[in-house]
């Protein structure tokens, strides 16, 4: 397991279109954001941070599919090999009748899939304790967290230099400890 960062520097705006101008300037000037923080979701945050589409719907079709192929394999499965009946001169492979189990297994697995997904691709599961930079972040604050482990002492003042010269209204360093 790789060690976690412990000193950050965090820049803090109150205004989102000053934040989304300083995320441009800042990745402009080659600086590494480790953190954005805002208390409500902002359009275009995602281009500014030059982040890809997700690929969530890729892991959902796969999901899906694998409910599909369970559904009908199981079903068929039963149907020829397993117990086999024959219900009056009808098919022993009665396709159209799997089609509503087929299709809320389709639904199932996307849907749970889909959810466990996102939950461990984002930390979110039980146990887990995030670190909390600023708790303004949670009501009128945007913030920016640089990781500065191992950066210089003029890394780290461009960084605050870079900050305050685009519009933060607070820089500060925050160090945690190794249990935090």
């Amino acid at each position: 397991m790789a060690k976690q960062s412990n000193n950050f520097i965090l820049g803090l705006w109150d205004h989102e279109e000053v934040f989304l101008h300083a995320i441009e300037h800042l990745r402009h000037e080659g600086q590494e954001i480790h953190e954005t923080l805002t208390p409500f979701p902002v359009h275009g945050l995602e281009q500014a941070l030059g982040y890809r589409d997700t690929r969530l719907h890729t892991a959902g079709f796969l999901f899906g599919a694998t409910g599909t192929t369970l559904a009908l394999s199981v079903m068929s499965w039963v149907m020829t090999t397993n117990y086999p009946i024959n219900f009056g001169g009808k098919p022993n492979w009665p396709l159209p009748s799997f089609i509503p189990i087929t299709f809320e297994l389709t639904v199932l697995f996307a849907s749970v899939g889909m959810v466990l997904t996102y939950c461990v691709r984002n930390k979110l599961f039980p146990g887990y304790v995030p670190r909390i930079f600023d708790k303004r972040t949670t009501d009128d604050r945007f913030a920016l967290v640089f990781d500065i482990d191992g950066k210089s002492d003029s890394d780290v003042e461009k960084i605050k230099q870079l900050c305050n010269s685009n519009g933060a209204v607070e820089v500060k360093k925050r160090t945690f400890d190794e249990n935090e």
